[in-house]
């Protein structure tokens, strides 16, 4: 598509300086005849549109992650001890958070319609090409649908009523009419229904929308209007027999991974033995994956312009560099180095969600998070302390210089570093000095996000090269749990805590009991609790806590909370910001309409209440 959107430029430049007397410089001769409208009624130009459906969604969750998962009982913003700060709105949910916010709220609702415009014009154009083999445009067809379906399933969520277009827009049209959510549900299952039973089993290319993504959309739509926000979604509890229903056909077809640490990229947490193999991490539990590459010409954002940010930026895949954990600053570190990459703390883990893992025996404690950081090379005489500068240390390369203990064995004061008394040259950072204030030159910084690291990557925000799993089938067994719990019944696997446990039985091993904080906000407490399911004891509660554990910092959270009616509850608890500012509030169950896209309808958008 680029190539045609540069002829266009370059002829545009070519008829101004014609009309400027320059016609002798610049003789244009036209490389292509092709229009838009002719180009795209052949079969290759089709293809090539919807092509083009797919790369706005490396945009959508790569840089818009932060309003799903901030402002949630499991992430939240910086410096959340500091009681002088003010945090960020996202996560104090005070006045800020408003429709001039602009930001990542403003992109999300942006990107999603451009892509729901990328959808239509693919939908409302089939009918004038023809194909050799009929059947794959009908397969093309409804790829576009279920993009259309998820886009306007995110922003229904999001924002409730909504503009619901279902057809190209080839006119300029500045009316904003806000369709009710039950409708745009609707259309939503309508879109995924007829989809679904075009699409083939396996993808023609790798990353094409298949007949089990459709089946997994389908399950997770149904059950959120089952769940029937505000009455406002045209729900019934006969949405929660239908999910179930799709999602142990999406549970047969995606068998789980055998080990969960194998659906993310593959490293060492030791910088200086890293592992450089194959980073193609592929695996049957993916449903649908936004794809990346390892080729720089290719692994790219799609490149539009918003009225407040760019869509270029730093190519690739950016989820390595978006929550906490630097490293540039450790003793034995270059600066900015590719060692730890960089760490911009976008999204910071409450510390609640450590204390709901076993460290122990939950193999994804060691999968998501980095417990010790190790000197890159020689520091010499590095200093230790802030309030005692005659204190220095030296390391070697390889050292340990930082170490977390689990949240269940704190270091006692015989076991710190030797600013705190102990014997160690290292810095040891209990859970309750977290983001805290410094002691040592090291002491405050909060543990380290291992889960979506890449090795051997450009030091950046970007230049991930492994694709996002955006559906994978472990979230298809929790959903399925979660259906039950609301009233589904007739389950292939059984009850809601077999779903469950299958899910608990890889990161643990079957029959072993796991043990998390039973008051995961309260850092003092040691008291704990089994987080293996019975069928007396499973609740909504405990399938968002395995959540938490199974899909951590995956572009999720702040959904399942709201469709769980969940999110005021647990984030008042554990989400340190929000429980001190104590801002949240009913109507922050959905964002505010934009106010450039209020500004620029030309009939009157009413404002979601309590904007």
């Amino acid at each position: 598509m680029k190539k045609y959107h540069i002829f266009n430029r370059l002829l545009v430049i070519s008829l101004i300086l014609t009309g400027m007397g320059c016609a002798d410089l610049f003789k244009e001769k036209s490389i292509s005849n092709a229009t838009s409208d002719s180009y795209y009624s052949t079969e290759k130009g089709f293809e090539e549109l919807v092509k083009s459906c797919y790369p706005l969604y490396r945009n959508i969750t790569n840089k818009t992650l932060e309003i799903v998962v901030n402002g949630t009982d499991i992430f939240t913003g910086g410096g959340f001890r500091n009681p002088t700060g003010v945090g960020d709105p996202l996560n104090t949910y005070d006045n800020r958070l408003n429709s001039s916010m602009g930001g990542t709220l403003n992109d999300l609702w942006d990107w999603l319609y451009m892509e729901i415009s990328r959808t239509n014009t693919v939908i409302s154009r089939a009918d004038n090409v023809t194909f050799a083999n009929p059947d794959l445009k009908e397969v093309r067809v409804s790829e576009a649908k279920f993009l259309r379906a998820l886009s306007y399933f995110f922003l229904v969520q999001k924002w409730g009523d909504i503009p619901l277009r279902t057809s190209e827009t080839v006119t300029a049209d500045k009316a904003v009419v806000r369709e009710p959510q039950a409708a745009v549900y609707e259309q939503i299952i309508r879109d995924l229904t007829e989809a679904e039973a075009r699409l083939p089993v396996t993808a023609t290319d790798e990353g094409r929308i298949t007949k089990g993504a459709a089946q997994f959309l389908l399950g997770k739509v149904y059950l959120t209007r089952g769940w029937n926000y505000n009455n406002a979604l045209g729900g019934s509890n006969a949405d929660f027999q239908t999910a179930l229903s799709w999602l142990d056909r999406v549970i047969e077809a995606y068998p789980l991974a055998d080990d969960y640490s194998s659906l993310f990229p593959r490293k060492t947490k030791n910088p200086l033995s890293q592992y450089s193999g194959s980073q193609n991490v592929k695996s049957p539990e993916v449903i649908f994956a936004v794809q990346y590459s390892n080729n720089v010409l290719t692994n790219v954002n799609d490149n539009v312009i918003l009225d407040n940010a760019s869509g270029a930026g730093e190519p690739g895949n950016w989820y390595h560099s978006r929550f906490q954990g630097n490293g540039d600053d450790l003793p034995g570190s270059p600066g900015r180095t590719s060692d730890y990459n960089r760490y911009q703390s976008v999204c910071d883990v409450a510390p609640s969600l450590f204390r709901l893992y076993d460290p122990e025996l939950d193999k994804r404690y060691d999968a998501n998070f980095l417990e010790v950081y190790y000197a890159i090379q020689d520091a010499p005489n590095t200093p230790y302390s802030l309030d005692d500068p005659s204190l220095t240390v030296s390391y070697s390369r390889g050292d340990t210089v930082l170490y977390f203990p689990p949240w269940n064995k704190p270091a006692t004061q015989e076991q710190k570093g030797i600013d705190e008394g102990g014997p160690h040259k290292y810095t040891v950072i209990n859970i309750d000095q977290f983001g805290g204030a410094r002691t040592s030159r090291l002491n405050g910084k909060m543990m380290g996000i291992w889960k979506f690291w890449e090795p051997n990557i450009v030091y950046g925000d970007g230049h991930g090269t492994c694709d996002f799993a955006l559906f994978r089938s472990a979230e298809a067994y929790l959903l399925a749990a979660e259906a039950i719990v609301k009233g589904a019944t007739g389950g292939r696997l059984g009850g809601a805590d077999v779903y469950y446990n299958k899910v608990l039985d890889r990161a643990v091993g079957a029959g072993v009991d796991p043990q998390c904080a039973k008051y995961p906000a309260d850092i003092a407490s040691m008291e704990t609790v089994s987080y293996r399911a019975t069928s007396a004891n499973i609740t909504i509660d405990m399938i968002l806590d395995e959540s938490a554990r199974e899909l951590m910092g995956e572009y999720n959270r702040w959904f399942d909370l709201k469709r769980t009616n969940k999110l005021i509850e647990r984030t008042m608890v554990m989400n340190p910001w929000t429980k001190t500012i104590n801002q949240i509030k009913e109507f922050h169950l959905v964002r505010p309409i934009p106010q450039h896209e209020i500004d620029r309808s030309s009939v009157p958008v009413k404002q979601n209440p309590g904007y």
